[in-house]
């Protein structure tokens, strides 16, 4: 047995994705000493499986997209071929580049990096085998922040032509007809880029009754008719019943009866918390269903000093969401005392094509909240807005707020989308009344325009709206 060394530090982190890192780089700027612990690459999913090489793509996609509107445009461009090697490239490039950063503000904030597997053996004890043999870590603190994977369906086993997420980032050529099971978040961007990157059909397979189903249903809806458009083909509110694979192709085979067969079937049916086998449990830590149950205000456990964060709580699970949830508990634990992290003003973004953003409540969870009478909603359609128009995007900005009072929840589609959430989340998180929103100038001409002019018409002066 490989003798085990004992070191002593303020915090012990669990891992180094999105959170874990944050806690890391937070905590040693507050004068913590600081061990960080990862088995894989530092930056976890997001950064090397998850958000960024996903987003890389759709950005390509979005180029490869292009040429079509050029016609329009008065421009004689086309895509004559896409060179997938490259574009792997191009996305490891983006990958390797921020993850070399992130190693060296590690580096330089003096956070003791160690790598290997670590497993909680202690109440404050953390025990890493690395391959000089094991490190025992105790300290003051524990943060918990183990990430997620990518979960599968009874039956569907993956490998071969059945691909999760991160097989899907690594397939050395394009799909040609690929079935996603699941239109959730990752579905629908990974439907997107492949339909962008030229696959011949794209079908998405998704049990509930419409594609991004947590979405506000008006958004979830203007998605379904944009992919309509789009060519990408969709089955809803029919479950899967079995998939089948051969090295030619895959079947899947629904409840009614109906039958798709594509060359690969990618599985983004959600993930799942990373914390079996880790200890968690044996500690007495207060668990469900894999999931680890940290106060809400605090996110410290039912274990004194011992915190949880990111995809192994309850809860979106975002890479922002774990990165603040990050900095939230070094503050706390040197001292600080940071306003509690309130789930339902964490912006919410889906990068494909027409975008959708998202922060705050629903219509629907609105009336269930505060009754049908007690909620107005405005949507401005992006045909009012220049900005738009001059980018070619259809969609629309939907506001939900309590009759009377602040603005409650900020839906949106369309391209780019996604830098308007900034807005979005300050007019939600700080309470806005509509003529608050309404009293700002909005640059001219910009989409931020239709966030402004969706506002007065909800303070009831519309302009470049119809009341």
């Amino acid at each position: 047995m490989a003798d085990t060394t004992t070191d002593q530090y303020d915090v012990v982190i669990l891992g180094g994705g999105s959170g874990g890192y944050s806690a890391a780089l937070r905590g040693a700027q507050l004068g913590l000493k600081i061990a960080l612990v990862e088995k894989d690459k530092l930056g976890g999913t997001c950064l090397h499986r998850g958000c960024i090489p996903t987003k890389a793509l759709l950005h390509v996609g979005e180029v490869a997209d292009a040429p079509s509107e050029g016609s329009s445009l008065g421009l004689d461009i086309s895509l004559n071929s896409v060179d997938y090697e490259k574009v792997l490239a191009f996305k490891d490039k983006i990958v390797s580049r921020l993850h070399k950063g992130v190693q060296g503000l590690v580096k330089a904030r003096k956070i003791d990096y160690i790598e290997g597997f670590g497993r909680l053996t202690g109440p404050k004890t953390v025990t890493v085998e690395t391959e000089s043999g094991n490190r025992e870590l105790t300290g003051a603190n524990i943060v918990l922040a183990t990430g997620s994977y990518s979960k599968t369906l009874p039956g569907i086993e993956l490998g071969g032509r059945f691909l999760d997420s991160e097989a899907a980032l690594q397939l050395e050529t394009m799909p040609k007809n690929p079935i996603v099971l699941g239109g959730g978040v990752i579905g629908v961007e990974f439907a997107s880029v492949w339909k962008s990157l030229g696959a011949e059909t794209v079908t998405v397979v998704e049990g509930l009754p419409h594609l991004a189903a947590n979405e506000d249903e008006a958004i979830s809806k203007a998605l379904e008719r944009a992919y309509k458009k789009r060519g990408i083909t969709y089955s809803l509110g029919v479950f899967t019943e079995k998939a089948e694979q051969d090295e030619n192709g895959v079947k899947v085979t629904l409840t009614d009866g109906t039958v798709y067969e594509g060359d690969y079937l990618l599985v983004a049916v959600g993930r799942g918390p990373v914390t079996s086998g880790l200890g968690y449990e044996e500690q007495g830590i207060e668990m469900d269903r894999g999931f680890v149950l940290a106060n809400t205000e605090t996110l410290e456990t039912n274990l004194p000093g011992v915190y949880a964060l990111g995809d192994i709580v309850p809860g979106l699970q975002l890479a922002h969401r774990s990165f603040q949830q990050g900095i939230f508990i070094a503050e706390r634990i040197a001292g600080q005392n940071p306003a509690p992290i309130v789930e339902s003003g964490i912006p919410r973004i889906t990068y494909c094509e027409p975008q959708v953003g998202s922060v705050g409540l629903t219509e629907k969870q609105a009336k269930e909240q505060l009754g049908d009478e007690a909620v107005e909603t405005y949507e401005y359609n992006l045909g009012g807005n220049g900005k738009s128009q001059i980018l070619g995007t259809a969609g629309f900005i939907k506001l939900v707020r309590e009759k009377g009072g602040a603005i409650i929840g900020v839906h949106m589609i369309g391209a780019r989308m996604s830098e308007l959430m900034g807005e979005a989340q300050l007019i939600v998180n700080w309470e806005a009344y509509p003529e608050d929103v309404a009293s700002l100038i909005h640059g001219h001409p910009s989409q931020h325009e239709a966030m402004g002019e969706a506002a007065l018409a909800l303070a009831g002066k519309p302009l470049h709206a119809h009341a």
